[in-house]
């Protein structure tokens, strides 16, 4: 699994016109390819008297999938030109169709190109780009004396907690990123001179949205 990359946080449209021609982009958070294609299929029912419903998507980490077509515009003036706006932003996980309608008007190769890309760059212009990270649920079980302290190093290093539960014991949950889950730990045992309970619970994808943590 990847430790981060970015994506898309949820679904969003953009739409430009062109000379007449109305372009609609359709972007979409997706996981596997499978996905991708039944968007696509959706998509081409929904805008089923459109020109065209041309696509590109990027789906992985690493060694990820792209797929692109121009569903009968002119070769590489949509799909290879959409998937380039997607690496440009360093996009994954990620699909956008876009719906031409004809206005009447021949944008020639250049035109396409332009009309195609600005279509996608609307749509990410009204879309919640995040980096997405992968990390750990980690509990942290101390007494009531070492609670200021804990909080004071999650606050400074930005580890989120998502809750501190008080009993006759505090339990507190953070939210860690994996790449830095060692020095966490070490960090927390240093402070607590081993007296800390440190336990991970659960390994989640998560992304930061105005200083809180939101776990996808």
């Amino acid at each position: 699994m990847q430790d981060e990359f970015v994506t898309i946080l949820e679904n969003s449209t953009g739409e430009i016109v062109v000379k007449k021609s109305r372009f609609i982009a359709s972007l979409f958070p997706v996981e596997t390819e499978d996905a991708a294609n039944e968007i696509i299929e959706g998509i081409r029912k929904k805008y089923w008297d459109a020109t065209h419903n041309c696509y590109a998507y990027i789906v992985g980490t690493g060694n990820p999938i792209m797929r692109f077509s121009d569903d009968g515009e002119p070769s590489r003036t949509a799909g290879k030109p959409m998937l380039d706006i997607l690496l440009a932003h360093r996009l994954t996980n990620v699909l956008a169709v876009v719906t031409r309608y004809f206005g009447g008007t021949l944008l020639g190769t250049g035109g396409l190109v332009k009309a195609y890309q600005g279509a996608v760059l609307e749509g990410l212009k009204n879309s919640k780009v995040i980096t997405k990270q992968l990390g750990f649920k980690t509990s942290v079980i101390t007494d009531y004396n070492l609670v200021g302290k804990l909080q004071h190093f999650a606050a400074t290093e930005n580890i989120a907690v998502l809750s501190c539960d008080y009993t006759d014991i505090v339990n507190m949950t953070l939210l860690v990123p994996v790449t830095r889950a060692d020095m966490v730990t070490k960090k927390i045992t240093e402070l607590t001179n081993g007296s800390a309970s440190i336990n991970i619970t659960e390994q989640v994808y998560f992304t930061i949205i105005d200083g809180e943590a939101l776990l996808l």
